[in-house]
């Protein structure tokens, strides 16, 4: 266990530094008097940039929060498994975006799937892309995006609490995120999706996020099937007191 949570640690620490060598070149710098106040020269507005680090800061506390959800809700014998799930996926899903999930949801690409041109966080550097967010720099838009791509999955965890493998757990969620979560992301939010160019606006998420964990949700608990001893016994939640701190 100890060896998995330093691994978790160091895939964590790698995807950070991918999102800091990811902008290899600097925007040509203006005189100040042709910059607006409070906004840079390459277009990044101070102020919109700020609130959206404070949210992503804010969306990345839903996953430890849920894991206190689920996790006071299962036995006492199976508290640690679930948390190691929550924060297992926190870091596998980080990896995942950063290699090759964020390219898959948002860059360019047909109708049904974005391309590989920002595979590796290639070309997502300071300057804004407008057709996403014209006033934040790229690299922050990609963070805050990654944001909802670990939380999708971490809210499919409880339909499936206390019988699934940690293995096969971390097997199914990279495999559902290539193909589940990023092509769904490209069709709503990505350049040329087709429910994007359909005129489809989500901007709580309710498809990319909720539809899609719901209906993933469903069917993972009915594949797997019941608890043990559902029915035969009185299965009691561990400890409320965690699942109202999350």
């Amino acid at each position: 266990m100890r060896k998995l949570l330093i691994l978790c640690t160091l895939l964590v620490l790698f995807s950070g530094i991918g999102f800091c060598l990811a902008d290899e070149s600097r925007p040509v710098e203006q005189s100040a008097g042709q910059a607006q106040p409070g906004r840079a020269a390459s277009g990044v507005d101070t102020g919109d940039t700020s609130w959206v680090l404070i949210s992503t800061a804010l969306v990345l506390l839903m996953t430890p929060g849920l894991a206190f959800f689920y996790g006071g809700m299962v036995g006492r014998k199976n508290i640690l498994g679930m948390l190691m799930q929550c924060f297992g996926l926190l870091c596998v899903v980080s990896i995942q975006w950063v290699v090759f999930g964020y390219s898959l949801s948002f860059a360019p690409g047909n109708s049904f799937w974005g391309g590989f041109e920002w595979a590796g966080l290639k070309g997502v550097g300071f300057e804004p892309f407008k057709e996403y967010a014209p006033t934040i720099p790229h690299q922050l838009f990609a963070l805050f995006q990654m944001m909802f791509a670990i939380i999708t999955p971490a809210l499919i965890i409880g339909a499936f609490a206390e019988r699934m493998k940690f293995s096969a757990f971390l097997i199914f969620m990279i495999l559902w995120c290539t193909f589940v979560y990023d092509p769904i992301c490209h069709w709503v939010w990505g350049v040329g999706g087709w429910l994007r160019e359909l005129g489809a606006l989500d901007f709580a998420g309710g498809i990319v996020v909720h539809i899609s964990a719901g209906i993933a949700a469903l069917t993972t608990a009915l594949l797997i099937g019941k608890r043990k001893g559902t029915g035969n016994k009185v299965i009691l939640p561990h400890n409320l007191p965690f699942t109202i701190l999350g």
